[in-house]
């Protein structure tokens, strides 16, 4: 197969995103299928990125097209930037050969408009792989306010939809919620993200990156991801409740990562004094097994009016690391009904200090049941979510097209 991947960030770009498509691009390629990455130009833009408008690599038998954008990450000049880089794909669709499947991870929805001109124009087969659920992330974020505005957004959604070949969503939450908008359903394929559970696996808690930021004599408490719109609120929740919990000197909460509000967060742990929370920015991909399992418990947040609109696919990431996980999301939430069918952790309300604080002591009173939660979710993991199950239902969806 002739396959195109579009994903707004590719390796070295930092996130989940880059990682999850280097190995499918990988994964394609090694299999024999012809494969191109079509990305935008890293957001660090040191080195030979600096001055780049467009470059073009190939790594491990695919290639690599990057186009430049703004990296400016307010909402104002994301949406720029997700236009851009559709225009960008728009102009290398001119490249294409007949015939291609065409794979584009959402968002930005507005790469569909590329997908249907594919279609139209080279005779292309369309695979979208819905990773959020737009615009109903950005109305529930209070970005998108104006009433004719989210109308228009809802359509243009149902446009794409209705365009696509094939649509893999990432969760029965997230297929409900398409069909709830009238898509047709045998378009629909559940196909979560994956996991490297050889990479990605328990070490020591004691190790060395654990000795280098002086968290083995520590109960560490560690989210780990890009600070994103759908979690934002209840990061902040947490740097409450660790305001509750600075009468135990063991407690550390670790925040790695960067974002938008990256910023406001570490201005609100100065104002409340907090001497028991550490910010760190992204970890080398390398170290992340070792950082992961630096900590005994693993927070997935996401803040209260999103929690039916995100599963992130740090959850099962941390699931194969061996920890147990705190859900921060509410109760009929996918996050939550993951955590409590597998047993892999807890769930506390992610507007609730106070319920976040208790179940943290908790959890660090119960090393046994930790432990038990810890080894739950990595052999779920491993029996649902291992990569190369994932990629073999990737590849069988692009040969049906």
């Amino acid at each position: 197969m002739k396959i195109s991947i579009h994903t707004m960030y590719f390796l070295p770009d930092f996130g989940s995103a880059p990682i999850l498509m280097n190995e499918l691009a990988s994964g394609l390629a090694a299999r024999g299928h012809e494969v191109e990455v079509v990305a935008t130009i890293p957001r660090e833009r040191g080195g030979r990125f600096r001055r780049t408008i467009h470059s073009m690599e190939r790594k491990d038998c695919f290639a690599v097209h990057r186009f430049r954008t703004n990296a400016n990450p307010k909402p104002f000049r994301r949406l720029m930037a997700w236009n851009a880089y559709t225009l960008w794909t728009l102009a290398h669709m001119l490249t294409f050969k007949r015939g291609q499947v065409v794979f584009l991870r959402t968002p930005p929805v507005q790469l569909g408009v590329m997908g249907w001109l594919a279609a139209k124009l080279k005779g292309g087969k369309v695979l979208l792989n819905v990773q959020d659920i737009h615009p109903d992330l950005s109305i529930e974020s209070g970005i998108l306010k104006h009433g004719f505005l989210i109308r228009l957004a809802l359509r243009f959604e149902r446009w794409i939809y209705d365009r696509a070949d094939r649509i893999a969503v990432i969760s029965d939450g997230f297929k409900s919620n398409l069909l709830a908008k009238g898509v047709d359903p045998k378009k629909l394929e559940v196909i979560p993200n994956w996991v490297d559970t050889d990479l990605l696996k328990p070490h020591p808690k004691d190790n060395p990156v654990a000795r280098k930021h002086g968290f083995e004599s520590k109960f560490i408490a560690m989210y780990s991801g890009t600070i994103s719109i759908s979690s934002n609120m209840a990061l902040g929740r947490v740097l409450e409740a660790a305001a509750l919990l600075k009468d135990d000197p063991d407690i550390l909460i670790v925040l790695v990562g960067e974002g938008t509000n990256k910023p406001d967060l570490e201005a609100r742990a100065r104002g409340l004094g907090l001497v028991n929370v550490r910010f760190l920015p992204f970890q080398p991909y390398k170290d992340l097994p070792l950082s992961l399992s630096a900590a005994d418990v693993l927070l997935v947040p996401l803040d209260k009016e999103k929690s039916h609109l995100s599963v992130p696919s740090k959850l099962y990431t941390f699931m194969a690391a061996g920890r147990p996980i705190l859900g921060l999301a509410v109760e009929d939430s996918e996050v939550a009904l993951i955590i409590r069918e597998t047993e892999c952790g807890v769930c506390a309300p992610p507007d609730d200090p106070s319920a976040i604080a208790a179940a943290l002591r908790t959890l660090k009173s119960s090393p046994q049941a930790r432990r038990a939660q810890g080894d739950n979710g990595r052999r779920h993991v491993v029996e649902h979510f291992a990569k190369d199950m994932i990629l073999d239902r990737f590849e069988r969806l692009m040969a049906s097209l």
